[in-house]
């Protein structure tokens, strides 16, 4: 089991930070060789069902994910999400949080626990460390762009 967090703060409103964050087909842009799909119809929230597809032609898998807990920051409180990995190959849970920060920024806390099947425990570490820097980058890049 490989846990990590990172935390980033930005310039915006607690909403549209959540909407960059949980516009999953953004995912795809902001993560490397990887195409998000949403296979349940609008609107988002608890059930929805997204799959990642990562890789290169063969040697890809995919990575499906059930929204658990959708609730989205409303008058100021913050919001919190919550998918499930229920892969073949990845298993696990990510929760993003979206919160008041300072100075009227916005706080993001992104938790992680992944899995990767035929992984020996030994590698924890390092597969945690190389998800905090692709997500942290993900993070920043959806955090920029509008």
């Amino acid at each position: 089991m490989a846990t990590f967090q990172l935390q980033r703060t930005a310039p915006l409103p607690l909403d549209e930070a959540w909407r960059r964050l949980t516009t999953w087909s953004r995912h795809g842009e902001a993560v490397p060789l990887t195409r998000m799909t949403v296979t349940t119809p609008p609107p988002v929230g608890e059930g929805t069902r997204v799959v990642a597809r990562t890789g290169l032609g063969p040697l890809s898998f995919d990575d499906p994910m059930d929204v658990t807990v959708w609730q989205p920051p409303e008058d100021g409180s913050p919001g919190y999400c919550r998918l499930e990995k229920r892969g073949r190959v990845v298993t696990g849970w990510a929760e993003i949080e979206v919160r008041p920060g300072p100075g009227g920024r916005a706080r993001v806390i992104w938790r992680e626990d992944v899995r990767v099947r035929f992984l020996p425990s030994f590698c924890d570490a390092v597969l945690a460390g190389a998800g905090r820097r692709l997500f942290g980058r993900a993070v920043n890049r959806l955090l920029r762009q509008a």
